[in-house]
Parts: C-alpha cells; structure tokens; sequence
C-alpha cells in the first residue's frame, strides 16, 4: 500500500482516529507520518531484539549445560544466535525463556497488546473484562469457588466504573 499522502513510498504507518464516532484510516510512510507529528521510531527485528536479550542474560553452569535432546540445540548456541532450532525447545529452555520475557515485557509472560487512549479507556475495561471471565471460568471448573468469588467482585467493580 502506497502512502496516502506523498503517493511514492510503502506506507508502514497505519493510523486509526475515531472523531464524534466516525473512524478515519491513514495509511503513511515513515517520513510523512514524521512530518505529521505522529512518534516514529526506529522498528528493530524482533531476532535482534532476542538475541540482546539472551545475550544481557546472565548465564550459569547449570544453563550452559541445558541441551534439547531432539535437535541438540544448547542454551549457548540459543544464547548467541537468539534463534530456537525446534518447538521441543521451548520446554528444555522453559525457565530461562521465561526470566527473559518477564524482562522484556515488564514482570509479564504473557502477550498484552498496546490499547491506544488513555485512563479511561474502555477498550482496557473490555480487554480486563475478558481475562476476569476467563479466569472465572477456570477458577470454577477446578472448583476454587474463594477465588471465583473474589473474579466476581473484580468484575462487578470493574462494570461499575
């Protein structure tokens, strides 16, 4: 898709504003969405982005030792290639994974998209919402009804704001 508004290079900056409930797409390139005054900043591969992580992580004796028993892919040779050799190695590799995702995503290990707006934003409520529900859900079918009982007050707060 080209720019929308210089019509010669690809558009990367895919903006969405939503004005008196009518929604406008712009669809711009890196430079003109700088000349708009929209944030632009450099986009790193996400290979790199793991591979500074791994290689900032500090590694023990027991971490060098770890091996995939069906690629024989090492922690070190993760560690300097940010790149995993088989899906078995997310199990081998487990904990140090983790420790690396929390750090990267701030304590989290688990994906939570950018909302845009701010405070009040109900998008963030439906979003909270969802997860309350879901763990509701599991809470009850392994028959935790004192933390069900505590998603359910999460949930009522949570529709009363």
């Amino acid at each position: 898709m080209l720019c929308q508004r210089c019509k010669k290079r690809t558009a990367t900056y895919h903006l969405t504003e939503v004005i008196q409930s009518e929604m406008h797409e712009k669809h711009l390139c890196e430079q003109c969405a700088a000349k708009e005054g929209e944030a632009v900043k450099a986009q790193e591969p996400v290979d790199e982005l793991v591979k500074k992580f791994v290689l900032a992580y500090a590694t023990s004796k027991d971490l060098a030792q770890l091996t995939c028993p069906q690629c024989g892919m090492t922690f070190m040779q993760f560690k300097t290639s940010g790149l995993l050799g088989c899906p078995h190695d997310y199990e081998v590799f487990r904990e140090p994974l983790l420790a690396l995702l929390e750090r990267a995503h701030g304590g989290r290990t688990q994906h939570v998209a950018k909302v845009p707006g701010g405070k009040e934003n109900k998008h963030k409520r439906q979003h909270e919402m969802m997860r309350l529900k879901r763990e509701l859900e599991e809470a009850v079918a392994v028959e935790d009804y004192e933390k069900a009982a505590s998603l359910r007050d999460e949930m009522v707060k949570l529709e009363d704001q």
